[in-house]
């Protein structure tokens, strides 16, 4: 029974695996200094209203962009699951290439997806992952990893909007209807998502101009949605590309242990 672990600056995500299919998941917000104590009994106390029980899990591997995280993570898995984890840009293997000038600057999340999105669609790909901030990644027909573009999310831009500007209210995130505002909020909320809208389908009609081939274009996390039913420049939501990589990984490690 496999525990996965993606854990990105403001979500994190628990999945277990049962060597067939994903039975059980849970979001929470990421907080860098719940200890492992704290995260095995908030874990035991989900696992026992599916049904399921802590002593079952016996694997687990970790995705994190929070660094003082890590720690913790680990020694739940070590003193909870009995197992020593495997951690993504430390002991885990990808089994891709990563062609970019500095390769472990990549973001865990970044490269989890790109292998995640490769085993499920073949050719090249462009990955929009919409977090904390918005990423733009490439992944050659040959799963490697070729660079990307990172922008603030839209989370970010909204907040910063309405911190910055005293007159501004926060606004909720939506689609609009139209383009054109009628008031201060209808004017934020389309400035905001058809801003988005602009921004991925200009970046992605860049890099596919720059890469001078047509590429599948695949999106994931958690505002994806939205984004995917008003622009055809994505052509696949895939909620699931992170912990599918995440699965790919810990098969590619395990196969080679005794």
């Amino acid at each position: 029974m496999l525990l996965a672990i993606e854990q990105g600056n403001t979500n994190s995500l628990f999945a277990v695996h049962d060597g067939e299919t994903w039975i059980a998941q849970w979001r929470s917000a990421t907080e860098p200094n719940r200890t492992a104590d704290e995260y095995a009994v908030w874990l035991h106390q989900l696992l026992s209203m599916s049904g399921l029980d802590l002593g079952l899990l016996d694997a687990c591997i970790i995705s994190s962009v929070v660094p003082q995280s890590i720690f913790n993570l680990r020694n739940l898995s070590r003193r909870y699951l009995g197992a020593e984890p495997l951690v993504i840009g430390e002991n885990a293997e990808l089994g891709i290439p990563i062609r970019v000038a500095k390769p472990a600057e990549v973001g865990a999340d970044r490269v989890v997806n790109a292998l995640g999105a490769h085993i499920a669609y073949p050719g090249p790909l462009i990955v929009v992952d919409s977090g904390t901030a918005t990423t733009i990644d490439v992944v050659a027909a040959d799963g490697g990893f070729e660079g990307g573009a990172i922008a603030p999310g839209i989370h970010l831009s909204v907040e910063a909007l309405h911190s910055a500007a005293a007159k501004l209210p926060r606004v909720a995130l939506k689609k609009p209807q139209r383009v054109i505002g009628n008031d201060t909020v209808s004017a934020m909320q389309s400035g905001v998502f058809w801003g988005y809208i602009g921004l991925i389908e200009g970046m992605i009609a860049r890099i596919q101009a720059e890469r001078g081939e047509h590429m599948t274009v695949v999106a994931t996390g958690g505002i994806a949605a939205l984004f995917y039913d008003a622009t055809a420049a994505i052509h696949h939501f895939d909620p699931d590309v992170t912990i599918r990589g995440l699965l790919e990984i810990y098969r590619r490690n395990n196969s080679s242990r005794p």
